[in-house]
């Protein structure tokens, strides 16, 4: 019975105007400090930094109160300068808050060196859809060389040099295939062997 009066007592409705009082001031105060500390409401738009250097890069983000990270560079592209930004995340036009890192993906120097297959005694139409996967281009002057299969590598070249399976040459680079004229009496001998 004691516990009953007590609930019906001017104590207990005291107490419970307080409690109640005191959590809605913590929830705005909690509330208040949320949206000052996440920037609640804060917009910038993120720049387009592509084709931009890293030092250019930098500066507008410094601008803008944003950081950088550098992610990795992506394959060579001959329409960009060398060590500028080919993509970026998040886009360009994109709103963000403040200290946000934009990750970029910068340009290489060149391109990738890859190292030449093994094509020796292969037809044109294999070693050139091999080559063109690869990411190499072929030459449309072939050299013609003395031997008894027609359109059948017996060789690659390279700005004039011939190439040996396994050398190191940068992707995108154009390749002379040397084949077979069909006329010759015997097998063509590889002369790097």
């Amino acid at each position: 019975m004691n516990f009953i009066n007590f609930l019906k007592s001017k104590v207990f409705f005291t107490q419970l105007i307080i409690a109640a009082v005191g959590l809605i001031i913590v929830f705005y105060a909690l509330a208040k400090w949320l949206n000052i500390s996440t920037h609640h409401n804060q917009k910038i738009e993120v720049p387009d930094l592509k084709k931009m250097s890293l030092v250019k890069v930098k500066q507008a983000l410094d601008e803008v109160d944003l950081k950088m990270v550098v992610l990795d560079s992506a394959s060579y592209n001959p329409n960009y300068p060398i060590n500028s930004v080919i993509d970026q995340s998040p886009e360009a036009g994109d709103f963000v808050k403040e200290n946000r890192k934009i990750y970029l993906t910068l340009n290489p120097s060149g391109y990738k060196s890859i190292p030449m297959p093994d094509l020796y005694g292969k037809t044109k139409r294999q070693a050139t859809a091999h080559l063109l996967a690869l990411g190499f281009k072929v030459s449309s002057n072939e050299i013609r060389v003395s031997d008894i299969a027609k359109d059948v590598v017996r060789g690659l070249r390279f700005n004039g040099k011939e190439l040996k399976p396994g050398e190191k040459i940068p992707k995108n680079s154009v390749i002379t295939l040397k084949l077979g004229d069909g006329k010759g009496s015997g097998s063509y001998k590889r002369n790097f062997e």
